[in-house]
């Protein structure tokens, strides 16, 4: 994943992926209530990568279940209120996309789009998702849309019984602007906190949603359902920041719009 070269991660990339999710070291704790931890790491002033590690205990969500809603694209554009636009464009290798994806920021920034390349692994009853930015020429950035950078981002699923897991969120993200500090405090004591709640109750609801949906259609479990058409890495270059839009939202007021109570 270095220089200009798009690669499909291996083995050992997971398994640093893991290390780095599991490991406290480094990282500072930013808050931690109702099951849910945030860490922080590399807050400095005008630094713009941002780099944040979640933690939830589910009591009542399977491994399984969880690992379908995160791969489920089609249910996240119905549970994710956050979401613009998001699609596949084509796999890779039974373990591997490219996909685009747009959510909407706090108000009064203007949005965000990222394509990633994403592969996933199952490990036992353990599963890891993860992705980072790549350009695809097809799809470059937006007019109304700020294209930011995933430099790794994924999920970590541990099984920790039947019916219980803890789920792992770690990003490493340029939004490619120089961000309020009120916009980087309210995405680690809030946003990061109430998105991991709203993928919990999304787990809920997956089992009666999935059985009017396609019920049988699991790709990510069952790449030969796939319906996407194949592409080439060649057809992929690695998205570095410096190529992009760089804008300074650092002076814009917080608006005080309704939360969304999901």
């Amino acid at each position: 994943m270095s220089g200009n070269t798009v690669t499909i991660p291996d083995d050992r990339a997971f398994a640093s992926f893991k290390a780095e999710c599991l490991c406290e070291e480094g990282w500072s704790l930013t808050c931690s209530k109702g099951g849910i931890t945030v860490w922080t790491q590399g807050l400095e002033e005008g630094k713009p990568v941002h780099k944040i590690k979640c933690r939830m205990v589910c009591k009542d969500v399977s491994a399984e279940t969880m690992y379908d809603v995160l791969h489920d694209t089609e249910y996240r554009r119905k549970w994710d209120s956050n979401v613009i636009e998001t699609f596949d464009i084509g796999k890779l290798t039974v373990n591997a996309d490219v996909g685009y994806y747009s959510w909407k920021c706090p108000k009064p920034l203007r949005n965000r789009d990222v394509i990633t390349l994403r592969s996933w692994l199952p490990i036992g009853r353990d599963y890891i998702i993860m992705n980072y930015s790549v350009k695809h020429a097809k799809y470059p950035p937006k007019k109304d849309m700020v294209r930011a950078v995933s430099i790794q981002t994924g999920y970590m699923i541990q099984s920790t019984g039947p019916n219980s897991c803890t789920l792992t969120y770690l990003a490493q993200v340029d939004p490619r602007g120089s961000l309020p500090k009120w916009v980087v405090n309210k995405s680690f004591n809030f946003l990061a906190p109430h998105a991991m709640k709203k993928i919990n109750k999304a787990c809920l609801k997956y089992s009666e949603w999935k059985q009017r949906h396609n019920p049988n259609f699991k790709p990510w479990l069952n790449p030969e359902q796939t319906t996407l058409p194949s592409i080439s890495l060649s057809e992929l270059s690695i998205q570095h920041a410096e190529s992009l839009e760089n804008i300074d939202e650092s002076s814009l007021p917080e608006t005080h719009e309704r939360e969304d109570s999901d």
